[in-house]
């Protein structure tokens, strides 16, 4: 009998906390994940931030429980596979979950459910994911202190790897890739790379797919002006050292001869021009790639990125597009305050406008694109509040503007921070860019 009464004792105490301390699950998830990771300025950590708009999610001590169970998520994927922020029970249909895993799958294969998360931020270790991942499991209590606390020892990056984008088939297109690279514990890197298009004769693109890794800041891919000193081909060119953080100035220099073709701050993304107009692109046309990833972590992370070039018949363009890249680099935001900056471009000929789109930062809360000048001076044609996925607008029927008309960028930028905000390339920098199509 003694044996029996010994052997329940040692059950239950193998089914404790391997710490015994007590504490309950959520309370150890609060002060270890959503408090230095996702409840931060600017992100989840009150409906100031600046991206409160986009997610309506506060992950602050004391509220986040009660925002996160049951409750519907905003992501229009997971909508329609009917999950919950948190699904007590059922980590697979639980929207936090598929946000903050390295699984590939979670983030591609079911659903466009966006970047993992967080976001530039402190990258989640494998055992703090497999912690939330059992404690939803098990009914995602408030108060139960179930889950073993050893699993948090895992301190391992869990970082998404980039799942492979299918390059299009043959005689419908192309794609270019950069190669796995590091991105350095604590720094932000941003690098280009130089690539020839494969095709042989003329070819006209409406359609550009991207993929790239997590931690993603943005995705760009830029012509030349000239084509005289171009950087050699297939060499990976930093914007600033790895080593020292010290700015390149022959990289510096490069981009000054740069002309945008695409892409922008959501390094996933599809976008194709309305039918009829296309980019044209001569025989083996260089062209510039340029990532920027950030890591804000004691692990070393790892960029890549896929883009695909779909091509259309010459035969069915009717438009070759030409592209805008607007800048506004008069930015400059106090601590602690909420500023708004506006400025006109304006054409000297006929432009017709098939697409827009914009790029800020994480301190923009709203960006607005009004027609600058005649009949409908003052109309607003595009509004984003999504500094991570900013909307990219068609027009099917042009947007025409005469010479002497235009396009205004009026930003609305809050900041939250003790340090003022102005124009820069980091992350921590602003910026404030109308990016688009015409012809």
């Amino acid at each position: 009998m003694r044996f029996v009464v010994f052997m329940l004792l040692l059950f239950v105490y193998s089914c404790k906390k391997s710490t015994d301390s007590g504490r309950p699950d959520f309370d150890i998830i609060q002060e270890q994940v959503l408090t230095p990771t996702c409840a931060t300025s600017g992100c989840h950590s009150s409906a100031s931030d600046a991206t409160y708009p986009q997610h309506g999610l506060i992950l602050a001590a004391g509220q986040s429980y009660d925002q996160l169970i049951n409750k519907a998520p905003r992501n229009a994927s997971a909508l329609s596979s009917n999950y919950k922020l948190v699904k007590p029970g059922d980590a697979e249909a639980s929207f936090l979950y598929h946000k903050i895993t390295c699984a590939t799958t979670h983030h591609f294969s079911t659903g466009n459910y966006g970047s993992q998360m967080p976001l530039g931020g402190q990258v989640l270790s494998k055992g703090q994911v497999e912690f939330i991942r059992r404690w939803i499991n098990a009914g995602a209590s408030k108060t139960s202190g179930s889950i073993e606390d050893n699993i948090l020892n895992d301190n391992s990056a869990c970082q998404a790897p980039v799942q492979p984008l299918d390059p299009p088939a043959a005689g419908a297109g192309f794609q270019l890739t950069i190669d796995p690279f590091e991105i350095p514990k604590n720094f932000e890197r941003e690098v280009f790379v130089r690539k020839n298009t494969p095709n042989t004769s003329t070819v006209y693109v409406n359609r550009l797919q991207m993929r790239g890794a997590s931690n993603s800041h943005h995705f760009v891919l830029y012509n030349f002006r000239s084509l005289t000193g171009l950087p050699p081909i297939d060499l990976l060119r930093d914007l600033r050292d790895p080593v020292t953080g010290v700015m390149n100035q022959t990289t510096l220099q490069q981009m000054q001869n740069h002309i945008f073709l695409g892409g922008g701050t959501d390094v996933n993304t599809d976008m194709t021009l309305p039918a009829g107009v296309a980019l044209k692109f001569l025989p083996g046309t260089p062209v510039d790639m340029n990532a920027h990833y950030f890591n804000r972590t004691n692990f070393l992370l790892t960029g890549q990125n896929y883009l695909n070039l779909y091509t259309v018949p010459a035969a069915s363009v009717q438009y070759e597009a030409k592209t805008l890249d607007l800048n506004n680099f008069d930015i400059n935001i106090p601590p602690y305050s909420r500023r708004t900056f506006t400025k006109t471009f304006t054409f000297n000929t006929i432009t017709r406008v098939v697409m827009l789109t914009s790029h800020f930062h994480k301190l923009g809360e709203k960006f607005v694109i009004k027609i600058a000048g005649g009949p409908r001076n003052g109309e607003i044609i595009y509004t984003n509040t999504d500094w991570e996925h900013p909307l990219v607008k068609s027009f099917p029927t042009p947007l025409i503007l005469q010479p002497g008309e235009g396009l205004t960028s009026e930003v609305t930028y809050y900041n939250p921070s003790s340090l003022g905000v102005a124009f820069g390339f980091t992350s921590q920098d602003e910026m404030n860019i109308i990016f688009g199509y015409y012809y």
